[in-house]
């Protein structure tokens, strides 16, 4: 283990002076402070930490909403809290922007903080610690984002392939045979792999699987206007989305170009969100367990703080069955006049 002399001999400077950088002392300038921090992550430095010291973990969380007890991060982190306070960890939530990811590598920042690990919610792909993460030595855990091959990183989060099937064989039982998907852009990983998993379902149950099918955008809005008309124009009978917000929106679109959920179009959310249940109608969706993730997050992470290299804990999916699905719509005999023809004659 690399020493304060060690760190004061790189750099040319005092032990004095290595101890007051490291420690956060204000007599010492920030951009000492910072070399003295980047040179003991380079050498491998730790501080020592003396019995019945406080013992700190961060949540660090961006592109999520958690303040409030309908946002989706909020019942992670209760989770997460409930497991670790307890045990004797004080635990900080610190909202991450792009500016203080390049203001300090990952690992600087995590001994700068002092903190012994952390659990990382609503990272994207393209966020600058991502590449931080692969050569990190510090225990991590990220929730729905995957490192492969670093001991210190773990990854939790739900099996987003058996959700996908579920919610493909509801479909399939209901006699849906052509079946779309809309999605966020897919510059994340989440995004990206249940993006995988729907056309990996479609093709467990026998269903076609037609990358027209399927449609992504960085915008809600852009998958109403874009999207959902072309899916509804090739025929789909039912919609499976990667988030219960795009799921909603496509439910109060329908219904404003007069298809009726679910006897015209039945729709699928994931993540089972509080407004699911009220929504108009109420939404069917995968459920993800929430508490449950918190908690998975705080025992992955203390495995990975006791030396035991955990890489993937998925916690089983769920499908909450409720009003937005249903039978599929039987096609018109060609001799039956269609009812509906002057609703949807603009498709």
């Amino acid at each position: 283990m690399a020493t304060i002399q060690d760190i004061a001999d790189k750099l040319g400077i005092s032990k004095g002076t290595v101890s007051k950088a490291l420690n956060g002392a204000t007599d010492i300038s920030e951009t000492l402070q910072k070399n003295v921090l980047e040179t003991a992550v380079e050498l491998g430095y730790t501080k020592i930490r003396r019995p019945g010291g406080v013992r700190r973990l961060c949540i660090l969380i961006e592109n999520m909403d958690y303040e409030n007890p309908h946002d989706f991060g909020y019942e992670i982190i209760l989770g997460f809290r409930q497991m670790a306070e307890p045990a004797g960890y004080s635990v900080d939530i610190i909202p991450v922007t792009e500016k203080l990811q390049k203001s300090y590598s990952y690992d600087t920042f995590m001994l700068k903080h002092d903190y012994l690990g952390s659990f990382i919610l609503g990272f994207s792909l393209s966020d600058p610690w991502m590449k931080d993460f692969h050569t990190s030595h510090t225990a991590t855990v990220l929730y729905d984002n995957y490192i492969m091959a670093n001991p210190h990183i773990g990854y939790v989060g739900i099996d987003n392939g058996e959700g996908m099937e579920l919610a493909v064989s509801h479909l399939k039982q209901k006699g849906h045979k052509k079946i779309g998907y809309l999605s966020h852009a897919l510059g994340s990983h989440i995004m990206q792999v249940r993006h995988k998993a729907f056309f990996s379902a479609l093709r467990q149950n026998g269903l076609k699987s037609d990358p027209t099918y399927a449609g992504s955008s960085y915008y809600i809005t852009q998958c109403m206007e874009k999207h959902l008309p072309r899916l509804l124009n090739l025929g789909v009978t039912a919609i499976i989305c990667s988030h219960d917000l795009i799921a909603n929106a496509a439910m109060i679109q329908c219904q404003q170009m007069g298809y009726r959920i679910p006897d015209d179009i039945s729709i699928i959310g994931f993540d089972d969100l509080p407004i699911c249940a009220y929504t108009a109608p109420p939404l069917t969706t995968v459920r993800q367990e929430r508490i449950q993730l918190g908690k998975s997050g705080y025992y992955a992470l203390e495995s990975l703080m006791n030396g035991i290299a955990i890489g993937t804990l998925l916690l089983h999916a769920s499908l909450i069955v409720r009003n937005s699905t249903g039978p599929a719509k039987v096609p018109l005999d060609a001799n039956t006049p269609d009812l509906n023809s002057t609703v949807h004659s603009s498709f």
